[in-house]
């Protein structure tokens, strides 16, 4: 008899934990903020030495974490199952976490407004929701996991990836011909799909480290072309002083770096298995990846509280021309890891704990689950506004959007006789890899 037990997938949980390190004290060397006599300041590192944007080229690891998205993905849909109601399953453990954030963000917006000012209050509510854009974009490309699951062989994921890549050359083109980023905002799915793209095939074994290797090399010669040809800046990541955002919304560029660094983890997963085989490096690995919204979410809170902390006594990183400035950037690294660890250790059991209704479990099928699939992707749309907006203003609508489409799609869903299979996905959300065992 041959039964299938779900493995972890220890490759695309070291992925996902790695790039969280990297974007969390990447934000902390990039985040510059100090307080004065006229309120609170906030700057950007690359912002104020563009001279090392093409450490971006490195450091820019998001296409890691929508690659592990779509193996995830990938290894926890069964055929058959209702689009909607599995994907609002999958949003459901994302968005826990986020109601509790965004509830802590408001309380404390007002009172810095009334302790600092509504100018201070607008600074930092604008830095306070910039990463939610992931999560919004993430609910939306997760869409696309059912049909993407379809591909049978590398040649579909070549193709596929190569229509994606056409598709940002496109909105770019659009972009540039209306002279607005507003015109290729259909980027934002589209550059973000290849990762997605890259990790089912992935998934469902249809890479080969020769097929990776061959395309990794053909996108990373491109994107070094483009960049020394094209009119895009060279930062792949915000800085506050772009010529042409390669993040807001995405470029080719950005595309073309996707495609070679998902490539690059096709390459380095059987290593990555073998490493993480290591008693030690998955007790590391497992904990992490069953806090990764907590990091995500509350690592630039923790950054704030850090250059806050340092600011009295003198030791706040903000002037990059000052003496002893990068000395002061690496002493508020240790002290934010010691602070992101308090941190993960209060709040990272907040993503296990079920909320009353919001986790109760659904059956939803046929037309009800497809308006549920419906309202969770425009959710998300709403919160990439949000993000963009910030928690000032017109932010507070797009924000409000977000909620009442949540809301909706969960009456959407409703209450079923039983939860729909998270086949194959651990409650933490690490992916999981279904193997035969014969007995």
């Amino acid at each position: 008899m041959t039964v299938s037990t779900p493995v972890r997938d220890r490759a695309v949980d070291v992925a996902r934990l790695a790039a969280l390190v990297v974007v969390m004290f990447g934000h902390c060397a990039l985040l510059l903020a100090t307080i004065d006599g006229r309120g609170l300041h906030v700057a950007n590192l690359i912002g104020a030495l563009p001279a090392i944007a093409p450490v971006t080229w490195i450091v820019q690891v998001m296409p890691l974490f929508f690659l592990a998205g779509g193996a995830a993905g990938s290894y926890g849909y069964r055929t058959g199952t209702a689009w909607g109601a599995w994907l609002f399953t999958r949003a459901q453990r994302l968005c826990r976490p986020v109601f509790f954030y965004l509830a802590v963000w408001s309380v404390g917006l007002l009172a810095v407004q009334f302790t600092l000012g509504a100018d201070s209050a607008a600074r930092l509510g604008r830095e306070s929701v910039a990463l939610l854009w992931f999560l919004g974009v993430y609910l939306v490309t997760l869409a696309f996991v059912p049909a993407l699951v379809r591909m049978a062989a590398a040649r579909t994921v070549t193709i596929v990836v190569a229509g994606l890549l056409a598709a940002a050359a496109l909105g770019d083109a659009a972009r540039f011909a209306a002279n607005t980023p507003t015109a290729g905002v259909t980027n934002f799915v589209v550059v973000w799909l290849i990762p997605v793209a890259i990790g089912v095939g992935y998934a469902r074994r249809l890479t080969s480290a020769r097929w990776a290797a061959v395309l990794g090399i053909v996108a990373f010669a491109a994107q070094l072309g483009l960049a020394a040809v094209g009119p895009y800046d060279v930062s792949l990541v915000v800085t506050g002083a772009e010529r042409v955002s390669n993040v807001a919304p995405p470029t080719l560029l950005l595309a073309l770096h996707c495609t070679w660094m998902s490539c690059a983890f096709v390459l380095a997963a059987p290593a990555l298995q073998r490493w993480a085989q290591r008693p030690r490096v998955w007790r590391v690995v497992s904990t992490g990846n069953g806090g990764a919204m907590t990091l995500y979410l509350w690592h630039i809170p923790a950054i704030a509280v850090t250059a806050f902390a340092l600011h009295p006594v003198g030791l706040d990183a903000y002037d990059v021309h000052a003496p002893g400035f990068w000395g002061l950037l690496a002493l508020r690294a240790v002290v934010f890891a010691v602070v992101m660890a308090v941190f993960f250790t209060v709040l990272s059991p907040i993503e296990h704990h079920p909320l009353p209704w919001w986790d109760r479990p659904v059956h939803a099928g046929g037309v009800r689950a497809t308006v549920t699939g419906a309202l969770v992707c425009a959710a998300g749309v709403a919160l990439v506004f949000a993000a963009k907006l910030g928690l000032t203003g017109s932010g507070w609508v797009a924000l409000a959007v977000f909620a009442a489409a949540v809301v909706a799609a969960r009456i959407s869903a409703g209450p079923g006789d039983g939860r729909i299979e998270r086949a194959h996905s651990d409650e933490s959300g690490n992916s999981m890899q279904k193997v035969s065992r014969k007995s």
